[in-house]
């Protein structure tokens, strides 16, 4: 039945009611009072048992509890700390992997760069480590807020490539300390203009200086050199890995007094396979696979083992058919004669050669030389 009729129908009970209310109080007063009780259970005040675990069962959720479960709690955007669906959405994007030796490797870098900015600009420069994520480079390239600043570099040794992202904020704090800017007033920024060839030229004097301390932050780990590519200002420019490819983000904090503002690296997961061991190392030095207390144990064990040593004084090169009709009494004739050299093999490397004699009541062979292995053809 239509909801309309459902009305209609409902009128015309109204109607029949109030015809009778005319001739009978009392039956005008029982509908009445039936028609209160109704709505008193459909409101949720009033209603049967039968209804109360159907209504909490179908108990909506507010807007707080939805955001909660899927993660978008605004609280944990800010902490940087992502939980409910989202959380293993965001765990399936990027599988990281914890490599140790490259967060030594930025540490280093982080107190150099401290040194060198200060003798670049002249300046008190202090530089922080903030954090350091893995991303999608596709993911990267959108989040970058512009107007900033690409510098694409390579790495020589490596043969791949990386990202130093220079903000607007540092880009103007640079250029302001650099052509003597006074000290306590903040840069000066313009909006909806590109940048100078002075800006553009003082942030690449700034670039090679950190790329000279990034190589002598790889140093002790794996001599590389890093060389500058380009300078880019929209990051579509900038693409040096796919999309989808992961990448390892450092994100770097430059303060100069009341100045400053931040410097992300990026680097591929592409870029630092060559030396992914090295950086999987929990310390400097330390060794995969190797056990040296193992190898010594292995090394006396083997100078002690016994191994088969076989004189071999002939070989024949015989048929199939003429070795199954070897019967008892066949001979076979060899071609050596007492004074024929004797080969001693050791399983099926030849090892020496010598010569046949007797010593007592038993033949023995005298070694002569040491048959050399021939060197392998690449």
């Amino acid at each position: 039945m239509a909801p309309g009729d459902d009305d209609d129908a409902l009128a015309a009970e109204w109607d029949a009611a109030l015809e009778d209310s005319e001739g009978g109080d009392g039956d005008a007063d029982e509908l009445a009072a039936e028609w209160e009780a109704m709505m008193e259970g459909g409101d949720g005040d009033g209603g049967g048992d039968g209804e109360a675990p159907a209504r909490e069962a179908t108990r909506v959720l507010n807007q707080d509890e939805i955001d909660s479960l899927l993660g978008f709690d605004e609280e944990g955007d800010d902490a940087g700390e992502r939980a409910g669906i989202q959380a293993i959405l965001s765990s399936a994007l990027v599988s990281y992997e914890r490599l140790p030796m490259l967060e030594v490797v930025f540490d280093r870098l982080v107190r150099l760069m401290s040194t060198s900015l200060r003798n670049f600009t002249s300046d008190n420069v202090e530089v922080s480590l903030d954090n350091i994520a893995s991303i999608r480079f596709g993911d990267y390239l959108n989040s970058i807020p512009l107007p900033a600043m690409l510098s694409v570099f390579k790495a020589e040794e490596w043969d791949n490539y990386g990202l130093i992202t220079v903000d607007s904020s540092l880009i103007y704090s640079i250029v302001d300390v650099l052509l003597g800017g006074r000290r306590g007033t903040a840069a000066m920024r313009i909006e909806g203009r590109p940048y100078t060839t002075i800006e553009r030229s003082l942030v690449e004097r700034m670039v090679h200086v950190m790329l000279g301390d990034l190589s002598a932050a790889f140093e002790p780990l794996s001599p590389v050199t890093f060389r500058f590519d380009r300078l880019e200002t929209n990051p579509r420019f900038a693409t040096i890995s796919r999309p989808s490819n992961a990448a390892i983000v450092a994100r770097l904090r430059i303060d100069m007094e009341d100045r400053g503002g931040r410097l992300e690296l990026l680097l591929p997961y592409a870029t630092l396979e060559p030396v992914r061991e090295l950086l999987l190392q929990m310390f400097m030095g330390e060794k995969f696979g190797r056990d040296t207390i193992w190898e010594t144990h292995l090394a006396e064990e083997l100078w002690v083992t016994d191994v088969d040593l076989e004189a071999v004084i002939d070989t024949q090169i015989m048929k199939l058919r003429d070795v199954f009709d070897l019967k008892v009494g066949s001979q076979i004739m060899l071609s050596a004669t007492q004074d024929s050299p004797v080969q001693l093999v050791c399983g099926d490397v030849p090892m020496y050669t010598g010569r046949m004699g007797r010593k007592g009541s038993r033949i023995a062979v005298k070694i002569g030389d040491r048959i050399e292995k021939a060197p392998r053809n690449n």
